[in-house]
């Protein structure tokens, strides 16, 4: 807009004011031809002789528009077309405002179009003193301010336009008076009176103007209203900022928070974003609600005026609104609504909505927007805006930004609803597949703790750890912490399968490192039969397990790991260790053995089995957390419930980055009170010492009621064994809530259950186990195997699970 080239000719033809523009068509820098005679420009000896004329002419309040011959700084010779002012004063002095352009050879144009150049051209023109007080302005900065030219001049432009930011204005035409450096395309926005309704962005340059004796006389600037332009630009910026601000959690009410968060202040006054029902519960609404009024819920609200005042809705509450003659089938199948002007006295606003036509008057709502929130074919709800101190009335560009905001927002809440109900088909799903009640029998007492991860796209906050306490024969006791690859249902199905195959293996009585080589074959298997699901395989390969066996009569504890983190233990004085673990590789992998470690552990001891979730995260490396971890498990006097929260509160507030799981166990030991073995040799005449034996002891412990049954289980468990093995013959009675007989001998024959036929005269023995007692099974040891099995005792008293020791000290 400053490429015109513009002259101000002061008293006997001095210029006084030299544009760039004019230093571009004629090749003369301003310090050359300030403060000389115009007369150099000229060509002819008759020009200067019209020249004043033309002055002559213009004195009399006309303009002169024609065409002249003038030099260049080079020396050749242009046709300018030339637009001469009236008069003006500057510092009492008389002046001209001259623009040219180079006049092409292959058109011409009519003086009554050169007339026009700057009393109708579109660019706004003035010239202001020294004081900064207006001298000159042409009929288009007249029209565009809406103040008369009477008026103007003499007076200042802070004087004449409050809605503009004047005092920039006037710095920067100070900062070009005092420095004479010119200030190109500065672009401000403001109110006039001659558009009083909506807001205008400006682009405007600056230029000083100087005398033959190198004064500056003032200052001459050049405007011209962008509003256009402006507006354009905020409109792609408001998007911008919404593709970056809306959508930034899978949170549904976040996400509609959000939306109104970016529509105000920039878009309207007041918004407000009112979601159905069911798309809350991440249900899908129907297409049309049947209800002509559907019942929604506020889930955003933003407002100029602190606390939002104006709404008659807030956050968390039922809103029955829609706009007035519209019902349910508006958010289905109609567009957005543009209510340019709203009238609180209208009778539908004061019939259907009397509250919210009050606060149209109390607070100035005067024009609004109504936008249906839809995706996929799925009505979510709606998005309301107002205006209130923005005088400006909506208008329809306003109507499509708001369509492209709610629709962007509609996809995020949509995706917020399905990950909302995938999540809670997960826990669900994974709440079904954890223990719901652990016990560790008389070996144990245990706590646990899991806590899903925060929200993220393609999990829904559910992962896959998972934890058990499984019950194993001769008092013993299993302990188990797994966790699968990724998040999700898919994740939470494989957690399923791995813990119901660890409880099938546990019950086949497997040392840990067998349980877990055969689990990595079903690993293994898995994923050749999942090949053509992809994300269920990843799911399995590189899954973890730490599989330990605690037996409270040799107080000893054998685990194995698969790729899993060691546990942690606290001795009773409080010493905190990590156990060296072989590591074993993670499942799925194949080809690679997994190796047990055993250690003792005294009586009162605890173990803490836990995921990756608990001691790492991405600000915090593995050590750091197993150090805090194991800070935390040392505080003393805390129960085990109380230990599980102080380690989860430790990690911080907020979900953690990663799924936690967390299983304490605090060990007991069985005593001599509870525990019965006998040694025999292999000989059939000891079977009658060993229900003797048996008799003694179950009379000592008050169970004189299970004798006969007892002796008739020792009786055919001691004589299979002598049958069938070799060398002697270990009895043992444990007592707890159940009563345990195991009898072990040398051979690593399986037993097998058969049904006898009535004449058979043998193999009955382990058929009369299986009937007398509630169950039975074979587990094996280093040097043979154990047959044992378990019978119901009386009712126990509370406390009788624990060894005397304790209830004494109970």
């Amino acid at each position: 807009m400053a490429n015109a080239a513009t002259v101000v000719i002061g008293p006997g033809g001095t210029i006084l004011g030299w544009t760039r523009a004019a230093e571009e068509l004629l090749g003369y820098p301003a310090a050359e031809v300030v403060g000389r005679s115009a007369a150099m420009l000229l060509t002819a000896p008759g020009d200067r002789l019209r020249a004043a004329a033309v002055a002559r002419r213009c004195r009399t309040g006309a303009s002169w528009a024609g065409t002249a011959t003038v030099r260049t700084r080079d020396g050749r010779r242009v046709e300018a077309q030339l637009r001469v002012s009236p008069p003006f004063s500057l510092d009492d002095r008389e002046c001209f405002l001259v623009s040219a352009g180079e006049r092409q050879p292959s058109h011409t144009v009519s003086e009554s179009v050169l007339e026009g150049l700057l009393t109708r051209s579109p660019i706004g023109m003035a010239v202001m003193d020294t004081e900064l007080r207006y001298v000159w302005m042409n009929d288009t900065l007249e029209r565009a301010g809406g103040v008369p030219r009477e008026q103007r001049l003499g007076r200042r432009l802070s004087d004449l336009l409050p809605g503009l930011d004047a005092e920039q204005l006037e710095a920067l035409m100070r900062e070009v008076r005092d420095t004479r450096t010119p200030v190109i395309d500065h672009e401000y926005t403001g109110w006039s009176w001659a558009d009083p309704q909506r807001l205008h962005a400006y682009s405007t340059s600056f230029f000083p103007l100087v005398d033959d004796e190198d004064r500056v006389m003032g200052v001459c600037y050049l405007v011209m209203d962008v509003t256009d332009r402006w507006e354009a630009r905020q409109r792609l910026g408001l998007i911008n900022e919404a593709s970056g601000r809306i959508g930034s959690t899978l949170d549904i009410e976040r996400t509609a928070q959000e939306l109104a968060d970016v529509a105000v202040p920039s878009l309207a006054d007041f918004a407000a974003v009112d979601l159905l029902e069911p798309v809350l519960h991440g249900d899908e609404p129907a297409v049309l609600p049947v209800d002509p009024r559907p019942l929604m819920r506020r889930c955003g609200l933003r407002s100029v005026h602190e606390g939002a005042p104006e709404a008659v809705a807030r956050l968390g509450e039922q809103v029955g609104f829609l706009p007035p003659h519209h019902d349910s089938r508006y958010l289905a199948d109609e567009d957005a609504m543009l209510i340019p002007s709203l009238d609180p006295d209208d009778e539908a606003w004061a019939r259907e909505y009397p509250e919210r036509a009050r606060t149209m008057r109390e607070f100035g709502l005067h024009s609004l927007l109504a936008v249906p929130l839809r995706a996929r074919g799925v009505v979510l709800g709606q998005a309301v805006f107002l205006r209130s101190r923005n005088p400006a009335p909506f208008v329809p560009d306003d109507l499509l930004l708001a369509r492209e905001l709610v629709d962007r927002a509609a996809v995020c809440v949509d995706n917020a609803r399905r990950y909302s109900r995938e999540r809670a088909a997960a826990l669900a799903l994974q709440r079904s597949m954890l223990p719901r009640h652990l016990t560790g029998g008389i070996a144990l007492d245990v706590a646990s703790r899991y806590l899903p991860a925060r929200i993220r796209e393609g999990g829904g906050g559910v992962g896959g750890d998972w934890f058990d306490v499984i019950p194993l024969s001769g008092a013993r006791a299993a302990l188990v912490v797994g966790d699968v690859v990724g998040h999700g249902v898919t994740a939470a199905v494989t957690m399923g399968r791995l813990r119901t195959a660890v409880r099938t293996l546990a019950d086949m009585e497997l040392p840990p490192e067998e349980l877990l080589a055969h689990l990595d074959d079903w690993a293994i298997r898995v994923i050749e039969e999942e090949a053509g699901d992809q994300a269920a395989a990843a799911t399995v390969l590189g899954a973890t397990c730490l599989y330990a066996v605690y037996d409270p009569i040799a107080r000893r504890c054998t685990l194995a790991r698969a790729g899993h983190p060691p546990p942690a233990v606290v001795t009773p004085d409080g010493d905190v260790t990590f156990p060296e673990l072989p590591a074993g590789p993670p499942l799925g992998l194949g080809g690679l053995p997994f190796e047990p470690a055993e250690f003792e552990l005294p009586e009162g001891s605890l173990i803490a089995l836990y995921s990756d979730g608990l001691v790492e995260s991405p600000d915090q490396d593995i050590d750091a957390g197993m150090a805090r971890l194991g800070r935390v498990l040392a505080r003393p006097g805390l129960s085990l419930d109380e230990l599980c929260t102080a380690a989860t509160q430790s990690l911080g507030p907020g979900p953690p980055f990663d799924d936690v799981t967390l299983l304490l166990a605090r060990t007991h030991a069985l005593t001599a009170e509870r525990v019965a073995s006998f040694e025999f040799p292999s000989d059939p005449a000891v079977v009658a010492q060993a229900r003797a034996r048996t008799g003694e002891q179950l009379a000592h412990w008050g169970l004189e009621n299970l004798t006969m049954t007892v002796e008739l289980l020792v009786s055919e468990l001691v004589t299979n064994a002598i049958r069938y093995a070799s060398g002697p013959v270990r009895l043992r009675l444990i007592r707890q809530s159940v009563l345990t007989c195991e009898v072990a001998d040398a051979s690593s024959t399986s037993p097998r259950l058969r049904h006898p036929r009535t004449l058979d005269e043998g193999g009955r023995g382990l058929f009369l186990v299986a009937q007398l007692a509630r169950r039975w099974g074979t587990r094996y040891v280093g040097d043979g195997k154990i047959i044992w099995a378990e019978l119901d005792v009386r009712p126990a008293q509370p406390g009788d699970d624990r060894p005397a020791r304790e209830r004494v000290a109970a």
